[in-house]
């Protein structure tokens, strides 16, 4: 059974992830994971944490000489900003302490998680609801990409929409691109715009969302079920993402442009293509009936504008029961370009359930056996 699980708060020692389920034998290349690890750090738009950290990922246990043991992999991202005095005052799991944050922020955890959890301290909750978190789910997706590597599946993203301005959405691209545009926006003239709509709401103390393209390369035919709602492929990648921080929609293939479009112009037609049966086109994004066809897997993920604004929304004081302005940290004004590098994190994470059930093994040998025994039954299943 594959598992995962983080722990660490946003200004606390460190980030801690688990990693069960990986199988033995699998090669890890530690620098790509870290490489990752900044790439989430980067875009247009970050805050001045982003200058503080420097991620990097230690492991603890379930890897010796740069390979998996089969046993639990257990990694650590270290916060630099919890080097601070002022943030080990208050962050130390045994001394912490200081003075409470009260007014809650318009969109974030504060409040719903203040009630849940009986804290009268906002920070109690806001420090694990930080997207900050995320660094530690980037490091085990990053795991995850090398195991899907050797399997030949591969994800990428781009950002395709920041505020207002829209990119053209692309069925290929070259990932140079991506990360070479501050933005991660492969379009040259979206990009530019989208940057000047990041500075204009900057300068007004506002923040902003936008969408990201998440494309899924290699996967084989038949991975996910339509046998029960909980095995199905979309559900699984959809519920991954959507467990984002910032995320509030998840569509694959035409997603909501399908409630306007007739059945005759909905789906992927078969064809023959010398002997070979295709597909003329990928509407369905890569998955009929709850589980992969074989096509590109293609997600578009929508990502609110972050709670935190310079020029802070209306809010309540809690403790002392009057109107005042919601809780101000330092924060970013667009985090749609990190936002992508998290999604790919969260897909890979979301296959590696499906994929090890069909495939998996105690050995990536074992694993890699299964995987060629199941692609010659495919090919033959029709000869």
């Amino acid at each position: 059974m594959f598992r995962y699980l983080t722990a660490g708060e946003s200004h606390g020692p460190a980030l801690v992830g688990i990693l069960d389920g990986i199988p033995a034998h699998l090669r890890l290349d530690v620098s790509a994971i870290d490489d990752t690890l900044a790439r989430r750090q980067g875009g247009y738009g970050r805050g001045a944490r982003m200058k503080i950290e420097r991620d990097r990922i230690e492991f603890l246990a379930g890897v010796r000489g740069s390979e998996t043991l089969g046993s639990p992999i257990a990694a650590i991202v270290r916060n630099r900003d919890y080097e601070t005095p002022k943030n080990r005052a208050l962050m130390d799991p045994i001394s912490g302490s200081g003075e409470p944050l009260t007014n809650p922020r318009p969109g974030h955890a504060d409040y719903a998680g203040a009630l849940k959890y009986r804290q009268r301290d906002l920070r109690n909750v806001l420090e694990r609801a930080s997207a900050r978190e995320t660094a530690m789910r980037v490091a085990l997706g990053a795991i995850c990409a090398q195991f899907l590597a050797a399997l030949g599946v591969r994800t990428r993203s781009y950002v395709s929409q920041i505020g207002n301005v829209e990119a053209p959405e692309l069925d290929e691209w070259e990932q140079s691109e991506v990360e070479s545009s501050d933005v991660r926006c492969p379009h040259a003239e979206a990009a530019a715009a989208m940057v000047a709509a990041i500075d204009a709401a900057k300068s007004a103390g506002d923040t902003l969302g936008g969408r990201f393209i998440v494309r899924i390369d290699g996967m084989p035919a038949g991975v996910g079920s339509n046998r029960q709602p909980a095995e199905r492929l979309d559900g699984m990648l959809a519920g991954a993402v959507m467990g984002m921080q910032t995320v509030r929609a998840v569509e694959i293939g035409l997603g909501a442009d399908v409630a306007a479009t007739p059945g005759s112009q909905a789906h992927d037609v078969f064809a023959l293509d010398d002997g070979r049966v295709v597909r003329k086109s990928n509407r369905a994004g890569g998955i009929e009936g709850g589980m992969s066809n074989g096509e590109p897997i293609t997600l578009r993920v929508s990502v609110k504008p972050i709670p935190t604004l310079m020029k802070a929304l209306p809010s309540v004081n809690l403790h002392q029961r009057t109107d005042a302005p919601a809780t101000i940290v330092r924060s970013d004004v667009c985090v749609v370009p990190a936002a992508g590098i998290v999604g790919e994190a969260m897909v890979r994470l979301a296959l590696m359930t499906p994929l090890l059930e069909k495939y998996g093994g105690d050995s990536m040998e074992e694993t890699l056996d299964n995987l060629q025994r199941s692609r010659a039954a495919a090919v033959a299943l029709f000869e």
